[in-house]
């Protein structure tokens, strides 16, 4: 294998356990006496694709400072959402403020119907089948925080009874085509 070279006095940049996506970047301002202080808000979105996702907001005089610290923050406010089969447990409407957003379960290949920062939330969580809808509010920082919510708010009792669910449809697939009492093919039958 080849080695990873360092040019300079670069230092390498270690690699994150979490993926990170800008979802948003706003420049606002501020008046001041001697006129107009700009900044940039930056929205970012990490998440380990395994279930651990977070969100983070920041201002800063440059968009890497920014980013920077919005991961920062997001990494102080993960949560763990529950994935079963490559999707949500169960439908979840939430309204978080003026945005109202509409989660269901998908089957498998379906992939995700969803729009904007839906999707972006949903691929780092580690989630491949939802269906989606988002009504009310454009507003993407609106958007983050609403589907963070409906996420964290799956009873884990719930959970727990469809995770059993899909394991003893899985078992029933498994066994299909085979009759009660039926020996199956790779055994042989003995006489004694």
């Amino acid at each position: 294998m080849a080695e990873k070279r360092q040019f300079g006095n670069r230092p390498q940049r270690e690699q994150s356990e979490f993926d990170e996506r800008v979802v948003e970047i706003a420049r606002v301002s501020r008046v001041v006496k001697g006129g107009r202080r700009m900044r940039f808000r930056v929205l970012v979105v990490i998440g380990d694709r395994k279930g651990k996702i977070g969100y983070g907001i920041a201002k800063a005089a440059e968009i890497s400072v920014g980013v920077k610290k919005a991961v920062t923050q997001a990494k102080k406010r993960m949560i763990l959402v529950p994935v079963v089969n490559d999707t949500i447990p169960y439908e979840v409407t939430i309204s978080d403020g003026s945005a109202k957003i509409i989660l269901k379960p998908a089957g498998a290949g379906t992939s995700i119907v969803a729009g904007g920062v839906i999707r972006i939330v949903a691929e780092l969580a580690g989630i491949k089948n939802l269906l989606s809808k988002v009504m009310g509010s454009a507003n993407k920082v609106n958007n983050v925080k609403a589907v963070l919510k409906a996420f964290s708010s799956f009873d884990s009792a719930k959970v727990e009874i469809m995770k059993s669910r899909s394991e003893n449809i899985r078992e029933i697939k498994g066994n299909k085509g085979e009759k009660p009492g039926e020996k199956s093919k790779g055994e042989k039958n003995e006489i004694t």
